[in-house]
């Protein structure tokens, strides 16, 4: 049986199971199954891997894809850059780091801003989504300004935030857990009085959707994007890199 997972915490939020059950069973693949092992630090990762028989691959979630990369043996070229892992790739013992999310959010992107002119994006967080998040828009060229709660882990604070800035930036990202189940209620610390129509937003969260702060740009007459696209488009980008031949 070849085993594939994901590693994270908490994963109480999580549908890859589900989705890859489903997938499997669609598919006819009858070799295969997917659990989640909600591991109470990244140390532990090791022990994961000599204790489950089978492992070939396992995605990786909050709040590992940084901490993740010094447990592996190799990743590519774009994980590299980008400074974050979010699909792993077991073979023969060699651990390799792949991040699928830049698919993910270079899918979604691309249906949300088709119709629209985006000078400068605002990129809340500062983990390895939003890390991947500012990989794609630099693709794009173009500038984001990251958010954080911790001012020494981004270029401004929530508290920055004005009008002026607002106006400037006319795309916001969501690389953060805020508004994820089971917290549903939460939202960001945005002034939502401020946005407009001219605003796009794209919630990397996917459980649910729409989100709260969906919910409140959309009210405002925004463009929004949840993450369900970016979900998919990751699993399916892991899958085709487990079941490569090479």
């Amino acid at each position: 049986m070849r085993r594939f997972g994901l590693i994270g915490r908490p994963l109480g939020h999580s549908l890859s199971q589900r989705y890859f059950e489903k997938k499997f069973a669609a598919e006819g693949i009858d070799d295969a199954c997917y659990n989640l092992y909600e591991l109470p630090d990244i140390t532990a990762l090791e022990n994961l891997i000599s204790a489950v028989d089978g492992l070939c691959g396992l995605n990786v979630t909050i709040p590992y894809k940084q901490s993740v990369i010094p447990y592996l043996d190799s990743t590519d070229d774009e994980a590299a850059a980008v400074g974050a892992v979010n699909c792993i790739r077991i073979s023969n013992g060699h651990l390799r780091g792949y991040n699928t999310d830049i698919e993910g959010i270079r899918s979604t992107l691309t249906t949300l801003l088709a119709q629209r002119s985006i000078d400068r994006a605002l990129v809340l967080g500062s983990g390895g989504a939003a890390h991947a998040v500012r990989y794609v828009l630099s693709e794009s060229r173009i500038p984001c300004l990251i958010v954080s709660r911790d001012r020494s882990r981004g270029d401004i604070a929530y508290e920055d935030i004005d009008a002026g800035i607002l106006a400037a930036h006319q795309l916001v990202v969501n690389a953060t857990p805020a508004g994820m189940w089971p917290h549903i209620d939460r939202c960001p610390p945005l002034p939502y009085d401020m946005i407009s129509p001219r605003h796009a937003f794209f919630d990397l969260v996917y459980n649910p959707e729409p989100t709260q702060a969906m919910t409140r740009f959309a009210t405002s007459g925004a463009a929004v994007a949840g993450g369900m696209e970016m979900f998919a488009r990751q699993a399916e980008a892991s899958w085709r890199i487990w079941s490569s031949a090479d």
